[in-house]
């Protein structure tokens, strides 16, 4: 299985979150998931807001084309986003 899939225009990420990291970054492969770092606590939605965030920059879309579509309140997540613009250097290939 892999830690992506195509549903349309919209790339679904299966991603295991790191909160609390010393920089935000794409870090391989945790399991079936994408494992994303980030800087921000794990405290009353922060993470999530800042994962939204850093998505967005990533993928070249804006925040409200990412969503949370499960897993709010745990590290494992499916994350939604439509009609990604580009794809970061590092997921590439990966994606490709």
């Amino acid at each position: 299985m892999s830690f992506y899939r195509w549903q349309g225009d919209d790339l679904i990420i299966a991603c295991h979150l790191q909160p609390r990291a010393s920089k935000d970054e794409f870090s391989g492969l945790h399991g079936d998931s994408l494992k994303i770092r980030i800087k921000a606590p794990p405290v009353e939605g922060k993470a999530n807001g800042y994962l939204i965030k850093f998505l967005a920059s990533q993928f070249g879309v804006s925040k409200r084309d990412v969503k949370i579509i499960s897993g709010d309140l745990s590290r494992e997540k499916r994350v939604a986003i439509s009609s990604p613009e580009k794809l970061p250097a590092e997921l590439e290939i990966t994606l490709a």
